[in-house]
């Protein structure tokens, strides 16, 4: 090979390495599309440690979407607010979802349950983690599906409309949101709280089983099973409401992130089909939902939680960004460049 030859090939190499490394310093991309016969006002959260996106809360009026781009290493959570009034000033409130701040924008308050909630963890040059989580009740039909990563990449969510569904006691309003066990009670029995704090304590109840009947892929109670949380790589993000037509990638079967071997002795869930998405699992894992990531967390709020994988390892810290492969990719990157950049420097020199 020519000296020409080598200089080409030096500089197409930087170029490529610097593409490739530079989807990891933007993260992933967040589309939110409203398919709703009305307009919602979707709300963001980030989770301690990740920085706010453009916006914390704003109007998506139906047939419409918006899109917003998130660092490598962002977490935290989207929903749907529903019936707001806001003035000319941006002030007002929302029936549902609302998150207190008295504005459009939720300026880092979570939201009021029940809301229908989706939830994600971006890798720092691994996997992305994802769920949908009606831990702390419903709101809204909602589904995430992911393109353009490596891996399973699987859509979930929940397409049923459970407040058509929602025992008269966990009703809120004229069927305006369906609340969770945890919220109309209050029982330990029902919030995984005090002596019902752990994966052996706490089980499914009737009211959650109702949920995770409806919705087989999504968080149903605090200590769901292991189909509810999903991985993918290098992806961006699609969040539908109200999703009509789910696409064709939804209904593939795929595995969620961690095995559906029971890791606490529950009854099998068997399996299930909702609209779009399809479910297969055999029992309650331990997936550290609603005090933690992976899975899901009540609106009050966030932390650090831990998640045990069925060979034993600890996922610890996600809620902060961590990912179990960071630094390869990276390191990886790094090592290429600075060797195209000397065989560049060398070219020159030589030339």
């Amino acid at each position: 090979m020519d000296l020409h030859s080598i200089t080409s090939f030096s500089l197409f190499l930087l170029l490529f390495v610097f593409t490739v490394n530079s989807k990891g310093v933007l993260g992933a991309s967040f589309t939110f599309v409203n398919r709703c016969s009305y307009a919602v006002w979707p709300g963001i959260l980030a989770n301690a440690g990740s920085p706010a996106l453009d916006s914390t809360g704003f109007e998506l009026p139906k047939d419409s979407s918006r899109s917003f781009q998130a660092p490598t290493g962002w977490s935290g959570r989207f929903w749907a607010r529903t019936g707001c009034k806001f003035d000319g000033s941006g002030s007002g409130t929302c029936v549902t979802g609302d998150c207190g701040s008295g504005q459009m924008e939720c300026n880092g308050l979570g939201a009021a349950p029940p809301v229908t909630l989706a939830e994600f963890t971006l890798g720092t040059g691994g996997q992305d983690f994802y769920d949908v989580s009606l831990v702390d009740g419903y709101n809204i039909p909602m589904i995430v599906e992911g393109t353009g990563g490596a891996g399973l990449c699987a859509s979930t969510g929940c397409t049923t409309d459970l407040n058509r569904q929602c025992p008269s006691e966990l009703r809120v309003g004229d069927s305006d949101a369906c609340k969770s066990a945890c919220e109309a009670f209050g029982s330990p029995e029902y919030c995984c709280s005090g002596e019902y704090a752990t994966p052996a304590t706490c089980k499914p109840s009737v009211y959650s089983e109702m949920f995770k009947a409806a919705c087989p892929r999504s968080y149903s109670y605090a200590y769901d099973d292991a189909t509810s949380t999903f991985t993918c790589t290098g992806a961006d993000y699609t969040v539908t409401f109200c999703p009509s037509s789910p696409s064709q990638k939804s209904s593939r079967d795929a595995t969620p992130a961690t095995d559906a071997t029971p890791m606490t002795g529950s009854t099998p869930q068997g399996s299930g089909t909702e609209p779009g998405l399809s479910y297969s699992g055999n029992g309650y894992g331990y997936s550290n939902s609603g005090y933690g990531y992976p899975g899901s967390g009540s609106s009050s709020g966030s932390g650090s939680g831990q998640t045990v994988m069925t060979d034993g390892s600890w996922l610890a810290g996600l809620a902060m960004g961590d990912s179990p492969r960071t630094a390869y990719p990276s390191c990886l990157a790094f090592a290429v460049m600075a060797s195209a950049a000397v065989s560049v420097m060398f070219s020159f020199v030589y030339l």
